[in-house]
């Protein structure tokens, strides 16, 4: 059996091959940031082209369509709330410190990374609950992937387990927490939105952590 040959890229080829790579990341990264300014289905590959500075054609190397395109910046905000939100969270010793620290970061996602915009997450979620397609189908796919990741928490917040329709139900206030707070400092401007947040949550924390003793 012949053994596959290795490639060896050259100097030039691997330069090309990192800008390619680097352009992509760019016409991605700007094309979520007007998206969650006006919508991911108002966003077209001209509008992203000149906001990178690239020509409509240059800008089909990367995309050969609007829905690749929508697929990618989807595919990036769920992997860049994941960093943010889960990562600085998932080596903590117990249930508790996690989602504490998952709520914090939470509300930091909106706060410092897309304090111009709000959530995009939250956006395309409005915009998308009725459109069918794929890009919807990533997008209700990463949000179950991340409902199960804290559904999994709160079962283990206490011993004896949560029951799964108690997790459920926890997260949904979680998560009601924290979209409602989103709301009362973008739309309401309350400065104690944040403070009021998070003393709902560890109201929900202590409640739930309790309930079986």
């Amino acid at each position: 059996m012949k053994r596959a040959r290795s490639v060896t890229l050259s100097s030039g080829e691997a330069w090309l091959l990192r800008k390619g790579e680097a352009t992509r990341a760019r016409i991605v990264d700007e094309a979520a940031r007007l998206a969650a300014q006006r919508g991911l289905t108002a966003v077209s590959l001209a509008d992203v082209a000149e906001a990178v500075g690239l020509s409509k054609s240059g800008l089909f190397k990367h995309f050969d369509s609007k829905e690749a395109m929508q697929v990618a910046v989807v595919e990036n905000v769920m992997e860049r709330f994941t960093a943010h939100t889960w990562t600085p969270a998932a080596d903590l010793p117990t249930a508790r410190e996690r989602l504490e620290k998952v709520f914090e970061c939470w509300l930091d996602w909106e706060d410092m990374v897309w304090s111009e915009s709000g959530c995009p997450i939250i956006a395309f979620s409005v915009e998308l609950d009725d459109q069918p397609g794929p890009v919807r189908d990533l997008l209700q796919h990463s949000l179950k992937r991340w409902r199960r990741t804290l559904v999994n928490q709160f079962v283990d917040l206490r011993e004896p387990p949560l029951t799964e329709t108690e997790a459920q139900a926890a997260y949904f206030q979680m998560k009601s927490f924290a979209m409602g707070y989103m709301d009362a400092r973008r739309m309401m401007g309350d400065t104690d939105a944040r403070r009021s947040a998070t003393s709902a949550f560890v109201s929900l924390l202590e409640r739930t952590a309790k309930a079986a003793a």
